[in-house]
């Protein structure tokens, strides 16, 4: 696509609000026309056709960039945090949108303004790329759409989630399995995650007798991937990078281990890039699973999680390593009431997706669910589990309906969108207010110097595509 033909395509979908100048800016010449046609552009952002989805996914981030709204890396607050100069009563939420994005991070936003907060990330896991046909730039276009639409300004820190080795594949080919990795990652600061948790946990072998060697593969190969990562960051960002010592669902995790990994870790990054930062965080398990535990009748059997263990490694990742603290995953079906010991716990991020997965379905027209249903009953019965009810199959396998019928989201009617934009924002109040994250703005805006790191146009046109479809990987 030559300049002459960006400049008419351009001027075709947002009139006379936006000149583009080159391929990494643009001026705003009306931003209150930009931002009234933003879910336009954003639409074809998502279901244009390839060259379309390429081009808008580019000027949304370069608008947004001239706006003021900058993809960032909160590796900075991290280590704040670690050295005890920040708040330790406060937990971040990392917010997984796996459907409708624009229309859920336009809730997020309108959320956080009200608390003058600004500590959330937004995030999206390898395996969810795939089931959701997401790609990293799809992903930061609808983000970024968002906060032109609602006005918001500063940091927007958004995250490769469980950038994951299958371990299925890794035995089979691992050199194969190690560059679709490389490749992700690549693909994804490209396209503005300045956030990213490798996880080769999948990896960690219990057979081995000492727990230095049964966490050798996952700190050695961490390494290999952080380092990857760091040669490839813009100039002036250093990209917040989080490990895990324990995949969730095991067993929970503990000091011994997570003292052998980050050693492990430390010793071999060093080795292979002297001086480079760490990781500024720690996932671990501490009893609790992806999605939750489905009981026969469809609901969702009662979480227990190990805040004991929590707030100890914790306390062990800032004191000894000078991180945040550790990570939670898997807690978006817990009690609302659970939320606060987060915060108190001292754990400094919570991952959440499957509840408003959950909203989602709750609202969604039977003809459309049956619709979808029949799918997975065509598409997905060899995932189907012998003592399986038809409630647990269905509330099991429906994420992987949300790429086919992403056509068909986008098209539901406006009034049920809005009904389902407003569930989302009173649940991000109700977690925001529990997670303690109000009045963290000034915080994020004392530690936290975004560098706009300008997106190249030939990145965008050529097509990034989404995360292969991995069964064995989490969410």
């Amino acid at each position: 696509m030559n300049d002459e033909r960006i400049s008419e395509t351009v001027t075709a979908w947002v009139g006379e609000a936006v000149t583009v100048q080159d391929d990494r800016s643009v001026v705003i010449d009306k931003p209150d026309a930009l931002r009234e046609g933003i879910e336009s552009l954003v639409q074809t952002a998502v279901l244009g056709s390839e060259t379309n989805r390429g081009l808008a996914q580019w000027l949304i981030r370069a608008c947004a960039q001239e706006m003021g709204i900058i993809p960032a890396s909160i590796h900075d607050l991290y280590f704040a945090r670690g050295r005890g100069e920040t708040r330790n009563d406060y937990t971040v939420p990392a917010i997984n949108l796996r459907a409708l994005p624009f229309y859920a991070a336009r809730a997020v936003f309108r959320a956080l303004d009200e608390i003058d907060a600004k500590a959330l990330i937004f995030e999206i896991a390898r395996s969810e790329m795939g089931y959701t046909d997401q790609s990293p730039a799809e992903y930061t276009a609808n983000l970024l759409a968002a906060a032109i639409a609602e006005g918001y300004q500063g940091p927007v820190f958004i995250q490769g989630d469980h950038f994951q080795v299958s371990p299925k594949r890794f035995v089979q080919t691992p050199d194969e399995e190690m560059e679709t990795l490389r490749s992700l990652i690549r693909s994804a600061i490209s396209g503005g995650f300045f956030n990213i948790d490798i996880d080769t946990s999948t990896l960690v072998d219990l057979s081995q007798e000492t727990i230095p060697e049964q966490q050798r593969t996952n700190f050695t190969l961490c390494a290999e991937l952080a380092t990857l990562v760091r040669e490839f960051e813009p100039k002036g960002v250093t990209i917040s990078i989080g490990g895990e010592i324990g995949e969730v669902g095991g067993h929970n995790s503990t000091e011994a281990e997570l003292r052998a990994f980050m050693q492990g870790f430390n010793q071999t990054l060093d080795a292979q890039v002297p001086g480079a930062p760490g990781l500024s965080k720690i996932s671990i398990q501490t009893g609790t699973s992806h999605g939750g535990v489905v009981l026969p009748d469809g609901t969702i059997a009662e979480v227990k999680v190990d805040f004991d263990t929590l707030e100890r490694l914790s306390n062990l990742a800032r004191v000894e390593f000078g991180m945040a603290g550790a990570v939670q995953h898997g807690a978006s079906t817990l009690p609302i009431s659970a939320f606060s010991r987060f915060a108190e716990a001292g754990t400094c991020e919570v991952h959440l997706a499957t509840n408003f997965q959950n909203i989602l379905y709750d609202h969604l027209p039977d003809a459309i669910r049956q619709e979808i249903y029949s799918f997975l009953d065509t598409h997905f019965d060899h995932e189907r589990k012998p003592d399986q009810t038809e409630e647990q199959f269905y509330y099991k396998t429906r994420k992987r309906a949300l790429g086919p019928f992403k056509n068909q989201l986008w098209d539901l009617p406006e009034g049920l969108r809005q009904e389902i934009e407003t569930s989302w924002e009173k649940q991000f109040r109700i977690l925001f207010e529990r997670l303690n994250i109000q009045a963290t703005q000034d915080e994020v805006e004392r530690h936290i110097k975004p560098v706009a790191a300008a997106p190249i146009l030939s990145d965008y046109v050529k097509g990034m595509q989404a995360s292969d479809d991995v069964d064995d990987l989490a969410d």
